[in-house]
Protein backbone atom coordinates (compact mmCIF):
# COMPACT_ATOMS: atom_id res chain seq x y z
CA UNK A 1 0.00 0.00 0.00
CA UNK A 2 2.88 2.34 0.72
CA UNK A 3 4.05 2.08 -2.88
CA UNK A 4 0.55 2.83 -4.18
CA UNK A 5 0.37 5.98 -2.06
CA UNK A 6 3.87 6.94 -3.19
CA UNK A 7 3.09 6.57 -6.89
CA UNK A 8 -0.19 8.48 -6.57
CA UNK A 9 1.43 11.40 -4.74
CA UNK A 10 4.55 11.66 -6.92
CA UNK A 11 2.51 11.07 -10.08
CA UNK A 12 0.02 13.78 -9.12
CA UNK A 13 2.81 16.27 -8.40
CA UNK A 14 4.45 15.57 -11.77
CA UNK A 15 1.23 15.57 -13.78
CA UNK A 16 0.05 18.82 -12.21
CA UNK A 17 3.45 20.42 -12.88
CA UNK A 18 3.54 19.21 -16.50
CA UNK A 19 -0.01 20.40 -17.19
CA UNK A 20 0.74 23.78 -15.66
CA UNK A 21 4.03 24.13 -17.52
CA UNK A 22 2.71 23.00 -20.91
CA UNK A 23 -0.39 25.19 -20.69
CA UNK A 24 1.70 28.20 -19.58
CA UNK A 25 4.14 27.80 -22.47
CA UNK A 26 1.33 27.30 -24.99
CA UNK A 27 -0.44 30.34 -23.56
CA UNK A 28 2.72 32.45 -23.73
CA UNK A 29 3.22 31.42 -27.37
CA UNK A 30 -0.41 32.00 -28.37
CA UNK A 31 0.09 35.73 -28.86
CA UNK A 32 -1.02 37.15 -32.20
CA UNK A 33 1.04 39.52 -34.31
CA UNK A 34 -1.80 41.95 -34.88
CA UNK A 35 -4.29 43.55 -32.52
CA UNK A 36 -7.54 41.49 -32.62
CA UNK A 37 -10.45 43.03 -34.50
CA UNK A 38 -12.45 45.49 -32.46
CA UNK A 39 -9.61 46.40 -30.09
CA UNK A 40 -7.82 48.87 -32.35
CA UNK A 41 -9.15 51.86 -30.39
CA UNK A 42 -7.89 50.38 -27.11
CA UNK A 43 -4.52 48.92 -28.10
CA UNK A 44 -2.04 50.59 -30.42
CA UNK A 45 0.95 48.56 -31.60
CA UNK A 46 3.12 49.75 -28.71
CA UNK A 47 0.56 48.93 -26.03
CA UNK A 48 -0.20 45.55 -27.59
CA UNK A 49 3.49 44.67 -27.62
CA UNK A 50 3.66 45.80 -24.00
CA UNK A 51 0.79 43.47 -23.03
CA UNK A 52 2.61 40.56 -24.67
CA UNK A 53 5.85 41.37 -22.87
CA UNK A 54 3.89 41.58 -19.59
CA UNK A 55 2.43 38.13 -20.24
CA UNK A 56 5.87 36.66 -20.94
CA UNK A 57 7.43 38.14 -17.81
CA UNK A 58 4.62 36.91 -15.57
CA UNK A 59 4.62 33.47 -17.18
CA UNK A 60 8.38 33.05 -16.85
CA UNK A 61 8.23 33.99 -13.17
CA UNK A 62 5.38 31.53 -12.66
CA UNK A 63 7.34 28.75 -14.37
CA UNK A 64 10.38 29.44 -12.22
CA UNK A 65 8.26 29.49 -9.06
CA UNK A 66 6.43 26.24 -9.88
CA UNK A 67 9.67 24.47 -10.82
CA UNK A 68 11.25 25.54 -7.55
CA UNK A 69 8.17 24.40 -5.61
CA UNK A 70 8.17 20.97 -7.27
CA UNK A 71 11.89 20.48 -6.70
CA UNK A 72 11.58 21.51 -3.07
CA UNK A 73 8.61 19.18 -2.45
CA UNK A 74 10.40 16.21 -4.00
CA UNK A 75 13.53 16.90 -1.94
CA UNK A 76 11.49 17.15 1.27
CA UNK A 77 9.77 13.82 0.55
CA UNK A 78 12.97 12.03 -0.58
CA UNK A 79 15.02 13.20 2.40
CA UNK A 80 12.28 12.43 4.92
CA UNK A 81 12.18 16.00 6.24
CA UNK A 82 8.56 15.69 7.31
CA UNK A 83 9.72 12.98 9.71
CA UNK A 84 12.45 15.30 11.03
CA UNK A 85 9.90 18.06 11.58
CA UNK A 86 7.49 15.67 13.35
CA UNK A 87 10.24 14.53 15.70
CA UNK A 88 11.08 18.17 16.46
CA UNK A 89 7.42 18.91 17.21
CA UNK A 90 7.08 15.91 19.50
CA UNK A 91 10.17 16.92 21.45
CA UNK A 92 8.57 20.29 22.16
CA UNK A 93 4.99 19.21 22.86
CA UNK A 94 3.07 16.06 23.76
CA UNK A 95 -0.38 17.63 23.33
CA UNK A 96 -1.84 16.63 19.92
CA UNK A 97 -3.49 20.01 19.27
CA UNK A 98 -0.47 22.09 20.30
CA UNK A 99 1.78 19.76 18.30
CA UNK A 100 -0.48 20.23 15.29
CA UNK A 101 -0.40 24.02 15.53
CA UNK A 102 3.40 23.98 15.79
CA UNK A 103 3.64 21.60 12.81
CA UNK A 104 1.40 23.76 10.62
CA UNK A 105 3.08 26.95 11.81
CA UNK A 106 6.60 25.76 10.97
CA UNK A 107 5.48 24.53 7.53
CA UNK A 108 3.77 27.85 6.81
CA UNK A 109 6.72 29.98 7.90
CA UNK A 110 9.26 27.95 5.88
CA UNK A 111 7.01 27.95 2.80
CA UNK A 112 6.36 31.69 3.06
CA UNK A 113 10.04 32.55 3.45
CA UNK A 114 11.03 30.40 0.48
CA UNK A 115 8.33 31.88 -1.76
CA UNK A 116 8.73 35.49 -0.65
CA UNK A 117 11.44 36.32 -3.25
CA UNK A 118 9.01 35.42 -6.04
CA UNK A 119 6.32 37.61 -4.50
CA UNK A 120 8.72 40.52 -4.06
CA UNK A 121 10.03 40.20 -7.62
CA UNK A 122 6.51 39.99 -9.04
CA UNK A 123 5.39 43.11 -7.18
CA UNK A 124 8.43 45.36 -7.19
CA UNK A 125 10.03 44.35 -10.49
CA UNK A 126 7.40 43.07 -12.94
CA UNK A 127 4.41 45.12 -11.77
CA UNK A 128 6.67 48.15 -11.36
CA UNK A 129 8.15 47.69 -14.85
CA UNK A 130 4.69 47.88 -16.45
CA UNK A 131 3.42 50.77 -14.36
CA UNK A 132 1.01 48.82 -12.17
CA UNK A 133 2.75 48.71 -8.81
CA UNK A 134 1.73 51.31 -6.23
CA UNK A 135 2.72 49.19 -3.21
CA UNK A 136 5.36 50.69 -0.98
CA UNK A 137 7.79 48.66 1.11
CA UNK A 138 5.90 49.71 4.24
CA UNK A 139 2.56 48.61 2.76
CA UNK A 140 4.07 45.28 1.68
CA UNK A 141 5.43 44.63 5.18
CA UNK A 142 2.18 45.79 6.79
CA UNK A 143 0.14 43.47 4.55
CA UNK A 144 2.45 40.58 5.46
CA UNK A 145 2.07 41.18 9.19
CA UNK A 146 -1.72 41.52 8.92
CA UNK A 147 -1.82 38.35 6.84
CA UNK A 148 0.17 36.49 9.50
CA UNK A 149 -2.21 37.73 12.17
CA UNK A 150 -5.24 36.55 10.21
CA UNK A 151 -3.68 33.16 9.59
CA UNK A 152 -2.91 32.74 13.28
CA UNK A 153 -6.42 33.74 14.37
CA UNK A 154 -8.51 32.11 11.63
CA UNK A 155 -6.17 29.15 11.20
CA UNK A 156 -6.34 28.38 14.91
CA UNK A 157 -10.12 28.88 14.94
CA UNK A 158 -10.42 26.20 12.25
CA UNK A 159 -7.63 23.78 13.07
CA UNK A 160 -8.06 23.57 16.86
CA UNK A 161 -11.66 22.21 16.65
CA UNK A 162 -10.82 20.00 13.63
CA UNK A 163 -7.87 18.42 15.44
CA UNK A 164 -9.93 18.09 18.61
CA UNK A 165 -12.89 16.37 16.93
CA UNK A 166 -10.75 13.90 14.98
CA UNK A 167 -8.62 13.09 18.03
CA UNK A 168 -11.61 12.78 20.37
CA UNK A 169 -14.34 11.21 18.25
CA UNK A 170 -12.31 9.14 15.81
CA UNK A 171 -14.46 7.82 12.96
CA UNK A 172 -17.27 10.28 13.83
CA UNK A 173 -14.93 13.25 13.85
CA UNK A 174 -15.22 13.94 10.11
CA UNK A 175 -18.88 14.94 10.06
CA UNK A 176 -18.57 17.03 13.22
CA UNK A 177 -15.58 18.81 11.64
CA UNK A 178 -17.63 19.20 8.43
CA UNK A 179 -20.42 20.90 10.36
CA UNK A 180 -17.87 23.27 11.86
CA UNK A 181 -16.32 24.03 8.44
CA UNK A 182 -19.77 24.61 6.97
CA UNK A 183 -20.55 27.19 9.65
CA UNK A 184 -17.20 28.85 9.03
CA UNK A 185 -17.69 29.04 5.26
CA UNK A 186 -21.04 30.77 5.79
CA UNK A 187 -19.69 33.10 8.49
CA UNK A 188 -16.63 34.10 6.45
CA UNK A 189 -18.78 36.13 4.02
CA UNK A 190 -19.89 38.84 6.51
CA UNK A 191 -16.54 38.50 8.28
CA UNK A 192 -14.76 39.32 5.02
CA UNK A 193 -16.96 42.35 4.36
CA UNK A 194 -16.85 43.85 7.86
CA UNK A 195 -13.45 42.76 9.23
CA UNK A 196 -10.96 41.23 6.78
CA UNK A 197 -11.30 43.48 3.73
CA UNK A 198 -11.17 46.75 5.77
CA UNK A 199 -7.90 45.55 7.33
CA UNK A 200 -6.21 45.89 3.93
CA UNK A 201 -8.20 48.56 2.13
CA UNK A 202 -10.24 51.64 2.87
CA UNK A 203 -13.89 51.43 1.78
CA UNK A 204 -15.75 54.72 1.31
CA UNK A 205 -19.46 54.97 0.46
CA UNK A 206 -19.96 56.15 -3.10
CA UNK A 207 -20.52 59.91 -3.09
CA UNK A 208 -23.79 61.52 -4.13
CA UNK A 209 -23.86 62.44 -7.79
CA UNK A 210 -24.65 61.21 -11.27
CA UNK A 211 -23.05 57.80 -10.81
CA UNK A 212 -24.69 57.02 -7.46
CA UNK A 213 -28.09 58.13 -8.79
CA UNK A 214 -27.68 55.96 -11.89
CA UNK A 215 -26.72 52.93 -9.80
CA UNK A 216 -29.61 53.43 -7.37
CA UNK A 217 -32.08 53.85 -10.24
CA UNK A 218 -30.84 50.62 -11.80
CA UNK A 219 -30.98 48.76 -8.46
CA UNK A 220 -34.57 49.91 -7.91
CA UNK A 221 -35.47 48.89 -11.45
CA UNK A 222 -34.30 45.30 -10.88
CA UNK A 223 -35.49 45.16 -7.25
CA UNK A 224 -32.00 44.68 -5.87
CA UNK A 225 -31.82 45.39 -2.11
CA UNK A 226 -28.66 47.45 -1.96
CA UNK A 227 -26.49 46.73 1.04
CA UNK A 228 -23.40 48.82 0.38
CA UNK A 229 -21.79 50.32 -2.71
CA UNK A 230 -18.28 51.29 -1.74
CA UNK A 231 -15.26 52.72 -3.46
CA UNK A 232 -12.11 50.78 -2.56
CA UNK A 233 -8.69 52.42 -2.57
CA UNK A 234 -7.23 49.86 -4.96
CA UNK A 235 -4.81 52.49 -6.28
CA UNK A 236 -2.95 52.25 -2.96
CA UNK A 237 -1.39 49.00 -4.19
CA UNK A 238 -1.97 48.70 -7.90
CA UNK A 239 -3.12 50.50 -11.04
CA UNK A 240 -5.20 47.46 -12.04
CA UNK A 241 -8.97 48.04 -12.23
CA UNK A 242 -11.73 45.75 -11.02
CA UNK A 243 -14.97 45.38 -9.06
CA UNK A 244 -16.49 42.57 -7.02
CA UNK A 245 -19.60 41.45 -5.16
CA UNK A 246 -19.47 39.70 -1.78
CA UNK A 247 -21.59 38.87 1.24
CA UNK A 248 -25.10 37.73 2.15
CA UNK A 249 -28.12 39.64 3.43
CA UNK A 250 -27.23 42.98 5.04
CA UNK A 251 -23.56 42.23 4.46
CA UNK A 252 -23.88 42.52 0.69
CA UNK A 253 -21.24 44.76 -0.79
CA UNK A 254 -20.42 45.90 -4.29
CA UNK A 255 -16.87 47.23 -4.22
CA UNK A 256 -15.67 49.48 -7.04
CA UNK A 257 -11.94 50.09 -7.33
CA UNK A 258 -11.14 53.81 -7.38
CA UNK A 259 -9.07 53.14 -10.50
CA UNK A 260 -12.30 52.00 -12.17
CA UNK A 261 -14.04 55.32 -11.48
CA UNK A 262 -11.14 57.29 -12.91
CA UNK A 263 -11.18 55.58 -16.30
CA UNK A 264 -14.79 54.78 -17.22
CA UNK A 265 -18.10 56.50 -17.94
CA UNK A 266 -21.26 56.30 -15.84
CA UNK A 267 -22.96 53.89 -18.26
CA UNK A 268 -19.90 51.63 -18.28
CA UNK A 269 -19.74 51.49 -14.49
CA UNK A 270 -23.49 50.83 -14.27
CA UNK A 271 -22.89 47.87 -16.61
CA UNK A 272 -20.27 46.57 -14.15
CA UNK A 273 -22.71 46.98 -11.26
CA UNK A 274 -25.39 45.22 -13.33
CA UNK A 275 -22.95 42.36 -13.90
CA UNK A 276 -22.25 42.08 -10.16
CA UNK A 277 -25.95 42.24 -9.34
CA UNK A 278 -26.37 39.48 -11.91
CA UNK A 279 -24.18 37.23 -9.75
CA UNK A 280 -26.55 37.91 -6.84
CA UNK A 281 -29.72 37.39 -8.87
CA UNK A 282 -28.41 34.15 -10.34
CA UNK A 283 -27.41 32.98 -6.83
CA UNK A 284 -23.80 32.39 -7.84
CA UNK A 285 -22.42 33.20 -4.39
CA UNK A 286 -24.80 30.73 -2.76
CA UNK A 287 -24.13 27.94 -5.27
CA UNK A 288 -20.37 28.55 -5.00
CA UNK A 289 -20.55 28.28 -1.24
CA UNK A 290 -22.65 25.11 -1.51
CA UNK A 291 -20.12 23.50 -3.87
CA UNK A 292 -17.33 24.43 -1.47
CA UNK A 293 -19.21 22.88 1.43
CA UNK A 294 -19.88 19.72 -0.58
CA UNK A 295 -16.24 19.30 -1.59
CA UNK A 296 -15.10 19.90 1.98
CA UNK A 297 -17.41 17.13 3.19
CA UNK A 298 -16.07 14.72 0.56
CA UNK A 299 -12.49 15.56 1.49
CA UNK A 300 -13.07 15.06 5.21
CA UNK A 301 -14.88 11.76 4.61
CA UNK A 302 -12.03 10.44 2.45
CA UNK A 303 -9.48 11.69 4.95
CA UNK A 304 -11.31 9.78 7.65
CA UNK A 305 -10.73 6.56 5.66
CA UNK A 306 -6.94 6.91 5.48
CA UNK A 307 -6.06 9.08 8.50
CA UNK A 308 -4.80 6.10 10.50
CA UNK A 309 -3.06 4.22 7.68
CA UNK A 310 0.60 4.00 8.65
CA UNK A 311 1.49 3.23 5.01
CA UNK A 312 0.62 6.82 4.05
CA UNK A 313 2.85 8.19 6.82
CA UNK A 314 5.69 5.88 5.77
CA UNK A 315 5.82 7.61 2.37
CA UNK A 316 6.91 10.75 4.22
CA UNK A 317 9.21 8.96 6.69
CA UNK A 318 6.91 9.70 9.63
CA UNK A 319 6.78 6.88 12.17
CA UNK A 320 3.92 8.01 14.41
CA UNK A 321 0.39 8.40 13.08
CA UNK A 322 -1.18 11.78 13.89
CA UNK A 323 -4.11 13.81 12.68
CA UNK A 324 -2.05 16.91 11.91
CA UNK A 325 0.47 15.04 9.74
CA UNK A 326 -2.35 13.10 8.14
CA UNK A 327 -4.08 16.30 7.02
CA UNK A 328 -0.95 17.49 5.19
CA UNK A 329 -0.21 14.12 3.61
CA UNK A 330 -3.83 13.55 2.60
CA UNK A 331 -3.77 16.95 0.88
CA UNK A 332 -1.06 15.62 -1.43
CA UNK A 333 -2.83 12.28 -1.90
CA UNK A 334 -6.01 14.15 -2.80
CA UNK A 335 -4.21 16.19 -5.51
CA UNK A 336 -5.59 14.21 -8.50
CA UNK A 337 -9.16 14.75 -7.30
CA UNK A 338 -8.38 18.37 -6.45
CA UNK A 339 -7.12 18.94 -9.98
CA UNK A 340 -10.37 17.61 -11.43
CA UNK A 341 -12.56 19.62 -9.07
CA UNK A 342 -10.54 22.76 -9.87
CA UNK A 343 -11.24 22.27 -13.58
CA UNK A 344 -14.93 21.80 -12.78
CA UNK A 345 -15.19 24.86 -10.51
CA UNK A 346 -13.40 27.13 -13.00
CA UNK A 347 -15.78 25.91 -15.73
CA UNK A 348 -18.73 26.75 -13.46
CA UNK A 349 -17.16 30.15 -12.77
CA UNK A 350 -16.82 30.89 -16.49
CA UNK A 351 -20.46 29.91 -17.01
CA UNK A 352 -21.43 32.25 -14.18
CA UNK A 353 -19.57 35.13 -15.81
CA UNK A 354 -21.44 34.60 -19.08
CA UNK A 355 -24.73 34.53 -17.15
CA UNK A 356 -23.86 37.74 -15.28
CA UNK A 357 -22.97 39.46 -18.57
CA UNK A 358 -26.26 38.26 -20.06
CA UNK A 359 -28.16 39.61 -17.06
CA UNK A 360 -26.42 42.99 -17.39
CA UNK A 361 -27.36 43.13 -21.08
CA UNK A 362 -30.98 42.12 -20.46
CA UNK A 363 -31.52 44.67 -17.70
CA UNK A 364 -29.58 47.70 -18.98
CA UNK A 365 -30.56 47.20 -22.64
CA UNK A 366 -27.23 48.84 -23.48
CA UNK A 367 -24.70 46.50 -25.09
CA UNK A 368 -22.27 49.27 -26.09
CA UNK A 369 -21.23 50.33 -22.56
CA UNK A 370 -20.86 46.69 -21.50
CA UNK A 371 -18.63 45.93 -24.49
CA UNK A 372 -16.58 49.10 -24.12
CA UNK A 373 -16.15 48.37 -20.41
CA UNK A 374 -14.86 44.86 -21.16
CA UNK A 375 -12.45 46.23 -23.74
CA UNK A 376 -11.35 49.07 -21.48
CA UNK A 377 -10.69 46.76 -18.53
CA UNK A 378 -8.68 44.41 -20.75
CA UNK A 379 -6.59 47.29 -22.08
CA UNK A 380 -5.98 48.95 -18.71
CA UNK A 381 -4.94 45.61 -17.19
CA UNK A 382 -2.84 44.60 -20.24
CA UNK A 383 -4.87 41.39 -20.46
CA UNK A 384 -3.92 38.57 -22.82
CA UNK A 385 -6.48 38.77 -25.64
CA UNK A 386 -5.74 35.41 -27.29
CA UNK A 387 -5.17 32.87 -24.48
CA UNK A 388 -4.59 29.23 -25.38
CA UNK A 389 -7.69 26.99 -24.95
CA UNK A 390 -5.80 24.59 -22.64
CA UNK A 391 -4.93 27.41 -20.24
CA UNK A 392 -8.52 28.61 -20.31
CA UNK A 393 -9.80 25.08 -19.66
CA UNK A 394 -7.44 24.44 -16.75
CA UNK A 395 -7.39 27.70 -14.85
CA UNK A 396 -9.42 30.62 -16.25
CA UNK A 397 -12.14 31.61 -13.80
CA UNK A 398 -13.32 34.24 -16.32
CA UNK A 399 -13.85 33.58 -20.04
CA UNK A 400 -11.44 35.33 -22.43
CA UNK A 401 -12.63 38.86 -23.03
CA UNK A 402 -13.10 38.20 -26.76
CA UNK A 403 -15.48 35.32 -25.95
CA UNK A 404 -17.46 37.51 -23.55
CA UNK A 405 -17.82 40.23 -26.15
CA UNK A 406 -18.95 37.75 -28.81
CA UNK A 407 -21.55 36.39 -26.38
CA UNK A 408 -22.88 39.90 -25.69
CA UNK A 409 -23.04 40.71 -29.41
CA UNK A 410 -24.84 37.46 -30.21
CA UNK A 411 -27.46 38.15 -27.51
CA UNK A 412 -28.36 41.64 -28.70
Amino acid sequence: MEQIYYYIIIGALLVEYLLSTISSILNMNSISENVPDGFEDYYDEEKYAKSQAYLKDKTQLGLLSSTFSLFLTLVVIYMGLFGVLDEFVRLNSTHPIVSGLIFFGVLFIINDILNMPFSIYGTFVIEEKYGFNKTTINTFISDKLKGYGLIIVLGSAIMVPVLYFFNTYGANGWWIAWALMTAFMIAIQPLFVHVIAPMFNKFTPLEDGELKTAIEDFANKVSFPIGRIDVMDGSRRSAHSNAYFSGFGKSRRIALFDTLLDKHSTDEIVSVVAHEIGHYKKKHVITGTFLGILETGIMLFLFNLVMSDSALFAVFSVETVSTYCGLVFFGMLYSPVSLLTAVFTTAVSRKNEFEADSYALETTKKPEPLISMLKGLAASNLSHLTPHPLMVFLSYSHPPVTDRILAVQSNQ
